[in-house]
């Protein structure tokens, strides 16, 4: 009788312990495999692969010199493929008509050839004069240099903007700008450069740059968006001048941002992480906001800024100003991505016909 007494009840709890302890087990192997399903891979960045002698982050440095900006008149040079009218002063019979060669001489009668690429219209007139007396020709010719036609005498822009302007009298970097976007040259744009940049391409930046022959450094203007200071960009644009407008900078985003790609800084005001939000309709709801992390070349390497995207909404934190290039990387939570996806409904089903399955 004892025996008996003693197998009833415990043969109950003993044989009802077993499918509960396999319910745990199977409930315990789910919540593992789901993590590792949901889990996200992790990659190190070592930078950009480039050479040590790549310049990266090259600083601007604005021109101030007015001795640079506004230099005095340049008289006009002679270069080859000009062509070039020579007269002399109450004299009909010479007047020959001839076109600078590429080794940058002329042929002339009477004295033969002459080196003129480079040289002022005044040099020239004086060498070609002095060329004439030392030949016996002429006592004391007053020779005169006109330029008939002259395909060195323009301006290129390049860049954002893009064509070629002549430069005859007086040119400006306004002018030579409103002239290709207006559709002058061979612009593929129909803006209108206006005072301040305002109507620059919104891929343009405003800050461009002039390389100019005999300049050691190329100029540096920053067209500004205050009319009240344009005039200080409005130089002299000469001829055989290169103008570069170059692209705006751009910020990347990537992770869990509702719309990914690249954002244009805006030149009229600082572009902050919050403004960048706003363009691109905010992080999407499997967006890790506390770990968001700006990543910014320095010289040849990376700097990684962590940032948390909800004070930075709530006020708690700044709103960080950003740079050209900057990477905005979003990282991705994986428990809240399995959720959006119905990850966390799928797995909870096949436990659930595990517990199912393991009753006795």
């Amino acid at each position: 009788m004892r025996q008996g007494h003693g197998n009833l009840p415990g043969g109950r709890t003993v044989e009802g312990r077993l499918p509960i302890d396999r319910r745990s087990m199977w409930l315990i192997f789910a919540m593992f495999l789901m993590m590792a399903l949901s889990g996200s891979a992790v990659a190190q960045f070592s930078g950009p692969g480039i050479g040590i002698s790549t310049p990266i982050n090259p600083p601007v440095t604005i021109t101030t010199d007015p001795a640079i900006l506004y230099p005095p008149n340049r008289d006009v040079n002679l270069w080859h493929d000009d062509l070039i009218m020579i007269r002399l002063f109450e004299s009909t019979e010479y007047a020959p008509t001839v076109r600078v060669g590429l080794d940058g001489t002329i042929q002339l009668p009477l004295i033969g050839s002459v080196q003129v690429e480079g040289l002022t219209l005044h040099q020239a007139q004086n060498l070609i004069a002095q060329k004439l007396i030392s030949a016996g020709m002429y006592r004391d010719p007053q020779v005169t240099i006109q330029i008939v036609e002259s395909p060195n005498q323009t301006a290129t822009v390049i860049g954002e903007l893009h064509g070629i302007v002549a430069i005859i009298g007086e040119r400006r970097l306004y002018d030579v700008l409103s002239a290709v976007g207006g559709g002058g040259g061979f612009s593929s744009t129909s803006t209108t450069v206006v005072v301040g940049g305002g109507g620059l391409p919104t891929t343009a930046s405003h800050v461009i740059t002039i390389n100019r022959p005999g300049v050691a450094q190329p100029i540096t203007v920053d067209l500004g968006t205050d009319p009240a200071k344009s005039a200080e960009a409005h130089i002299p644009i000469f001829p055989r001048d290169t103008i570069v407008v170059p692209r705006v900078g751009v910020v990347y985003l990537l992770g869990a941002f509702k719309t990914q790609g690249t954002v244009l800084l805006q030149q009229n005001a600082p572009m902050t992480l919050m403004k960048v939000a706003a363009l691109t309709g905010g992080s999407g709801f499997e967006g890790r906001q506390s770990d968001l992390r700006i990543i910014r070349s320095v010289g040849t390497g990376r700097e990684v800024v962590r940032v948390d995207l909800k004070k930075v909404v709530d006020g708690k934190a700044p709103d960080p100003v950003l740079q050209p290039e900057d990477i905005v990387f979003l990282p991705t939570s994986s428990m809240k991505a399995a959720i959006k996806s119905g990850g966390i409904g799928t797995l909870l089903g096949i436990v659930s016909v595990l517990i199912v399955a393991v009753r006795p």
